[in-house]
């Protein structure tokens, strides 16, 4: 079976509730992962959206959360997590408002889509500190041992 990823607050291809948004209490929502590959020494979580600022014409992708490290025996995260209750190991990376941690959808125009895309590593990255989404990625070329990946859409 593939690697997955899933949240109890919404399915895929579907409306993310407001309270995991700026519309709300701005907190993540449970996200939960299944059959990650006996090979994987960690696991990264980056969440962004490729439709800003507008998806009726797109000029970036903007980053909510950047964890990388996670444990590869991590069945997932809790609702609203909070960095001191992060799986042991698991770094964090900036987000495009400069800063770690959750940042929810605060789409300006339109309906947009985010991608929450869980990555299996064959290695444990070194500590990049705090780390860029594309600093992470440049780190973890060449070790993808598997991908999934769940989209919410947000319109204010």
């Amino acid at each position: 079976m593939s690697m997955s990823i899933n949240s109890p607050a919404f399915n895929n291809n579907q409306a993310i509730p407001d309270q995991f948004t700026c519309a709300g209490s701005d907190i993540s929502p449970a996200l939960h992962w299944t059959n990650i590959p006996p090979a994987a020494k960690s696991l990264v979580l980056i969440v962004d959206d490729p439709d800003a600022p507008d998806p009726a014409a797109p000029k970036m992708t903007w980053v909510h959360w950047v964890l990388y490290n996670l444990p590869p025996e991590c069945e997932g995260l809790g609702e609203a997590i909070l960095p001191g209750a992060l799986p042991e190991g698991t770094m964090q990376g900036l987000n495009d408002w400069k800063r770690t941690g959750y940042g929810g959808p605060c789409p300006p125009i339109g309906r947009h889509r985010y991608f929450f895309k869980l990555y299996a590593l064959d290695t444990v990255l070194t500590d990049l500190k705090k780390a860029t989404k594309a600093q992470v990625e440049t780190a973890m070329q060449g070790h993808v041992v598997e991908s999934a990946q769940l989209v919410g859409t947000f319109e204010k």
